[in-house]
């Protein structure tokens, strides 16, 4: 991974088809995090969680502003990297997730939402405190005026109150949540496979 964003760092387009890409996947994991709410017993943590993942979304996009490219308004397929990957990423750990705990947990309707809006995210989070500092460490050796500092810090703090909540979900969560994050390895994998395939 740290030699594909040496790469993609180096090229500005290269770099801003990546934010763009990261742009366009926290902004889905806001909606998804809407979408598995209830409209009256909402938390606060979800509410929380939703906005900062939009704040993300807008944080990444509006760092491509840095670069000299012409600015990508949108997530249209040339604007992305690997953009097939990137679009399906979070809907296939989705539907993944969601088929596992029906069979499973027998899990379906409000409590099948939320146990996995809390194990995707689980997942999602896991990645995200393995990717940031990795892609940040390549941002300041190459002396890029991009930063991910900020979302670095509250990823991980999402990541202990995921965390917090799937213990009051089972005390077996270690052992779903395992599953879940086998898979999005899987999917991660493929991304970068795929990545890699883009800019060479």
């Amino acid at each position: 991974m740290e030699q594909l964003l040496e790469v993609i760092v180096a090229s500005d387009e290269l770099h801003s088809k990546w934010l763009n890409a990261l742009s366009f996947m926290e902004n889905t994991g806001a909606r998804k995090i809407s979408a598995c709410e209830n409209p009256y017993q909402v938390t606060f943590l979800q509410l929380k969680h939703a906005a900062e993942e939009h704040r993300h979304a807008y944080y990444l996009k509006k760092q491509i502003k840095k670069l000299q490219v012409c600015f990508p308004e949108q997530y249209d397929t040339t604007s992305l990297l690997a953009p097939v990957q990137t679009q399906q990423y979070l809907q296939r750990l989705d539907v993944f997730c969601v088929r596992y705990l029906k069979e499973s947990l027998g899990l379906d309707e409000a409590p099948l939402k939320f146990a996995a809006y809390l194990l995707v995210t689980y997942a999602i989070e896991v990645r995200a405190d393995k990717l940031y500092p990795i892609y940040q460490g390549v941002l300041d050796r190459s002396g890029s005026k991009v930063m991910v500092k900020s979302i670095i810090a509250e990823e991980q703090g999402h990541l202990e109150e995921i965390i917090a909540q799937l213990e009051v979900f089972s005390p077996d969560w270690q052992y779903y949540a395992d599953i879940i994050v086998e898979y999005e390895e899987l999917l991660c994998q493929e991304w970068m496979k795929a990545i890699a395939k883009a800019i060479n």
